[in-house]
């Protein structure tokens, strides 16, 4: 079992910085992977950015590369999601999700087991 808790969420204008933390405790193990999805208001859940925690490979939306930053710190097991030059467009929950197993696939819902709790990002115009 893993426990994932998300932190940093607020609110900014149009053009400001978040960043995201999420603290993964329970058993992970060397396939673990990370990621980072949102959820708008009537809308569907989507893909944001993932890391694989063996080698520090990262994968992107292309909504949001360039902007975002995925990244994690070993010692405290906590991956980061630095969002820079936000969009009123980035609003949404934002959820960190995990899985213990390798897969090729990184940006689906259904490839994780774990989700957090999410965190509101609310960026006005």
């Amino acid at each position: 079992q893993v426990q994932l808790v998300e932190s940093g969420g607020g609110a900014v204008q149009t053009g400001g910085s978040l960043r995201l933390s999420c603290a993964a405790s329970g058993r992970t193990s060397s396939s673990f992977t990370l990621g980072w999805f949102r959820q708008a208001p009537e809308k569907e859940r989507e893909f944001v950015a993932a890391i694989r925690w063996s080698d520090g490979t990262t994968y992107y939306a292309d909504s949001v590369k360039g902007r975002f930053t995925i990244s994690r710190d070993n010692a405290k097991n906590t991956v980061y999601l630095q969002m820079n030059n936000l969009k009123p467009e980035d609003t949404a929950v934002y959820y960190c999700a995990s899985r213990n197993y390798y897969s090729a696939y990184v940006r689906r819902p259904y490839d994780y087991d774990y989700w957090g709790q999410g965190t509101q990002v609310t960026v006005s115009s």
